[in-house]
């Protein structure tokens, strides 16, 4: 196995360059939709989403070519389940919650299998391990490898994921001031993963280009690690947004944003300069005038009163200059509740050295500084 591996972040930019010179698929209108039905707002930011592909896409490559040289090593074709498990073993979390996919896929399997046959009552064909082959093959890897039983225990924990939970309980509360049109257009994300478009996904990763191509169960594994790898990104990216964010009566909030507060007290200097200017003591006073005549006071009369007056022209324009202002505050509010790639990079920066708040997420398996996100 390579000891040559870039760190999660400079990976990705060789990846973006690379992908922008010959390969033209990209996922980024579907990562937007998971972004949103994750956690992220109504519109995920275009640039975020790029990222996002990106450091996935990075991170799947540099998995598969460590898959393929363990599956070199066992001698085989091709790589299969049991390459990324091996990858996987030392995150036992994750790898239980890999366990429960593999166990979902063969219910859905048999499900499938039940709902077109003639006779769905005779269910004794489908007890067989054929049925629950990705079950069988995950058990009889982990037996082989395991010697103190901590593999083989993982399958028949019941436990609470707690990853799982906190997210379904995030977006429960995201979706309780939903209306029905937004949230059918929810659960139409929601549904949305990589799995769903297989063919995109293999000529993504560029699959056709290694030596030892993924089998088809590895490249269901390699689906739900991509989405699972989206997922935690934006955990991470919401939980380092929230400590981002000033908290007004925070004693320590001018250590946390203090260019923020730099800039709008410059700010503030210009506007009570401006108001010093325009204010009654600073103001001359008007130059005093004698009545006016009777024909000026027709004038201004007709042109107060007459079509396009000068008052309405005022009026209509400040009107429009609010419209405008008001356009641009809801732009700047919505593109300010999204993610934004900051938020990625520092998320990013955190979960690789083991600092701050995301520390306990760190993943067990690194080597030369790649941290894997999903395994």
């Amino acid at each position: 196995m390579s000891n040559s591996a870039a760190s999660p972040m400079a990976a990705s930019s060789t990846s973006m360059a690379g992908r922008g010179s010959g390969k033209t698929t990209s996922f980024i209108p579907e990562l937007q939709s998971m972004m949103y039905a994750l956690g992220d707002s109504r519109r995920p930011l275009h640039e975020t989403a790029a990222l996002v592909e990106d450091i996935v896409h990075t991170q799947l490559i540099n998995l598969l070519h460590q898959a393929a040289e363990v599956a070199l090593l066992r001698g085989a074709r091709a790589i299969s389940p049991e390459d990324i498990i091996f990858l996987m073993r030392k995150d036992k979390k994750k790898l239980r919650r890999l366990l429960k996919y593999m166990q979902f896929r063969d219910y859905k399997s048999k499900l499938m299998k039940t709902v077109d046959d003639e006779d769905p009552l005779d269910s004794d064909k489908y007890s067989s391990s054929s049925v629950n082959k990705r079950q069988r093959l995950a058990q009889d890897f982990l037996g082989s490898i395991d010697q103190t039983g901590e593999f083989l225990a993982l399958v028949e924990e019941e436990e609470i994921d707690e990853v799982k939970q906190e997210r379904i309980e995030r977006l429960e509360k995201q979706t309780r001031n939903m209306d029905l049109a937004q949230y059918s257009d929810f659960c139409e994300s929601r549904q949305l993963s990589f799995s769903k478009k297989a063919s995109k996904f293999r000529e993504w990763l560029d699959c056709s280009s290694l030596d030892v191509k993924p089998n088809a169960i590895a490249m269901e594994i390699l689906s739900y690690l991509a989405y699972e790898t989206v997922a935690q990104i934006v955990d991470l990216a919401l939980l380092v947004k929230q400590d981002m964010t000033p908290k007004t009566g925070d004693p320590f909030g001018h250590a946390i944003s203090a260019t923020f507060f730099q800039y709008h007290g410059s700010s503030a200097e210009g506007t009570s300069t401006k108001k010093e200017t325009e204010s009654p003591d600073n103001t001359p006073p008007s130059t005093p005038s004698g009545p006016l005549s009777s024909g000026h006071q027709g004038k201004l009369h007709s042109m107060a009163q007459g079509n396009g007056s000068v008052s309405q022209d005022t009026s209509s324009k400040s009107k429009q200059r609010k419209r405008k202002k008001s356009a641009a505050a809801c732009g700047a509010e919505a593109q300010s509740s999204a993610i934004q790639p900051a938020h990625i990079r520092e998320a990013i920066r955190r979960y690789s050295h083991k600092i701050g708040p995301l520390s306990p997420f760190s993943s067990a398996y690194r080597r030369s500084g790649m941290t894997f996100l999903a395994c």
